[in-house]
């Protein structure tokens, strides 16, 4: 799933509060500053999205991320690669272009996968 700049902010921010944190506080931690009513509209957006959580909390609402930032990327890698037309030809144009730190979890996710016995 793709995010725009200010979502991404956003989220890369509730990533770093697991805790949570309530509008103004994450208009005030973004380094663009944006309006509170501006990053209450992108939280909305992003609860659509099933990626941001809100509680009320008194008055206002505390807004969490519904899974860490690891769960999101491999999600975004799975649609990614669900929408390439040839997945093979992808997956290689892929490991062609990653660090050899990348190439050597992708091997261990794999022997893992085999071990396990995952008919996925």
């Amino acid at each position: 799933m793709r995010l725009g700049h200010l979502e991404r902010s956003i989220m890369e921010t509730l990533w770093q509060h697991p805790d949570g944190m309530f509008a103004q506080q994450l208009a005030d931690a973004l380094p663009s500053k944006p309006a509170v009513t501006t990053v209450l509209t992108v939280l909305v957006r992003l609860s659509h999205k099933e990626l941001v959580s809100r509680h009320r909390e008194g008055r206002a609402h505390l807004y969490k991320a519904t899974e860490d930032r690891d769960a999101f990327v491999a999600e975004s890698m799975r649609v990614a690669l669900d929408q390439a037309g040839d997945v093979e030809a992808a997956v290689m144009r892929f490991v062609g272009t990653v660090s050899p730190e990348v190439t050597a979890a992708l091997r261990a996710a794999l022997r893992e996968h085999e071990l396990d016995g995952d008919p996925r």
